[in-house]
């Protein structure tokens, strides 16, 4: 644990360090944050996670709870996914040292009885929730863990869905609270963003969870969007399939290490009806039509070996790529002090103040803020057509509903980069 040192010198620097020890590293740990997709981890399974700047093992006890522990056995340090999972336990592949969930060493085949019991490797809080696996990675006992009742029960197709980037996750999560942006990143994509960047003004505000964020159209419709802190966000999106409307997602940007992140997503599709089973399989049908991964092309766009124009936008998912460029075009750790922010940047000012301010009161050894998601809290747009106004169901219904339907929409060259960590 750092020392508090007060008037301690705080900067954008201390956003991107996100390794043991680092400040915003302390930070993150104090949250849950998504560590992996539960349909990939069947239960009797073990994965190699990274997450942090740290490597772990993530496995799945034969009961179907999952547990995170150190990436290595006390032993000898070998790396214990490569193992066995035993009931609720892993034991180790090179002597078959055994540990519970707990990170308690259980059984060491060649040793005296007794020695177990003093061989204890690091654990972590796990738990699977809405298709993805929660990890808390700080220091004693757990936050209350965050609920999102609007996810879990409606009439829908819930979509499970991340991307890795390489670039710092900090880029991406400015990226959410910049309006602007999408009338020039994803201009061609009029289908899902005519008109969208053209807001005459934006604004961004305190909330009791992080920040409000509005940005309003020329005729004055009005679209407003809510971070939750500290690296969550809950928005709506335009429909892309003639039978929904609005869709509500939630998006969390977890580092791999300072130079890479995953975007971890939730896609609350409403749909009824026998129209749920023909959207699924439009939108599983595009999934299956992207094999060019979006990093590699960004990558040669950038090295000026392609043109973006020249990709085939049926084989790549093109918003990513959009994206790709744009914020890995930063660098990978993009250079905040060479910046000249402008009016169009309220929502990157206004989330660089929070982490300041909270980043400052951490260093410090200063009560931090506690961030709270109150019912009614939620995004909401414009109407489109003769669809109901996409209000937030932040606890006001569901109660009558049953779970939606839980579908991974990641194409499957997401799915081999994430399994490899």
């Amino acid at each position: 644990m750092t020392d508090a040192r007060v008037g301690v010198e705080v900067s954008a620097h201390d956003f991107v360090r996100t390794g043991p020890g680092t400040l915003a590293g302390r930070y993150l740990r104090s949250f849950w944050q998504p560590i992996y997709h539960a349909p990939d981890l069947p239960a009797g399974q073990a994965r190699p996670v990274r997450v942090l700047g740290e490597s772990f093992t993530l496995y799945r006890g034969e009961g179907g709870a999952p547990y995170l522990v150190d990436f290595r056995c006390a032993h000898r340090g070998t790396q214990l996914s490569v193992g066995w999972v035993e009931g609720e336990c892993i034991r180790c592949f090179y002597h078959g040292w055994t540990y519970d969930g707990c990170g308690q060493c259980v059984e060491q085949p060649a040793e005296q009885p007794d020695f177990a019991a003093k061989v204890r490797i690091r654990s972590h809080p796990a738990r699977e929730y809405l298709g993805l696996v929660f990890a808390y990675l700080g220091e004693g006992d757990p936050p209350e863990f965050p609920r999102y009742p609007e996810f879990e029960r409606f009439e829908g197709l819930l979509e499970l869905d991340s991307y890795r980037r390489r670039c710092n996750y900090f880029q991406n999560l400015e990226n959410s609270l910049d309006m602007s942006h999408v009338g020039f990143v994803h201009r061609d994509n009029e289908a899902s963003f005519a008109g969208i960047g053209h807001g005459q003004s934006l604004t961004a505000e305190d909330s009791a969870w992080g920040i409000t964020y509005t940005s309003m159209r020329a005729e004055g419709q009005v679209r407003v969007q809510q971070f939750g802190m500290p690296n969550i966000f809950h928005m709506t999106a335009l429909p892309t399939d003639p039978e929904i409307g609005w869709q509500e997602s939630l998006f969390w940007w977890v580092p791999v290490d300072d130079e890479q992140h995953v975007q971890f997503s939730l896609h609350r599709v409403p749909v009824k009806g026998d129209a749920v089973g023909r959207v699924h399989e439009r939108r599983l049908a595009r999934r299956a039509r992207i094999d060019v991964a979006h990093q590699a092309a960004a990558e040669r766009i950038l090295a000026g070996e392609l043109r973006l124009a020249d990709v085939d936008r049926v084989h790549v998912d093109l918003v990513r790529l959009q994206d790709d460029v744009a914020q890995v075009g930063q660098g990978r750790i993009a250079d905040r002090e060479r910046e000249r922010l402008g009016r169009a940047d309220t929502g990157v000012i206004a989330i660089r103040k929070l982490w300041l301010r909270e980043l400052r009161a951490l260093a410090e050894g200063r009560p931090l803020a506690r961030w709270t998601r109150p019912p009614g809290l939620g995004p909401r747009a414009w109407r489109l057509g003769d669809q109901p106004m996409p209000l937030s169901t932040n606890g006001r219904d569901g109660a009558d509903v049953g779970p939606p339907t839980l579908v991974d929409v990641r194409p499957r060259m997401e799915i081999e980069q994430q399994r490899d960590p």
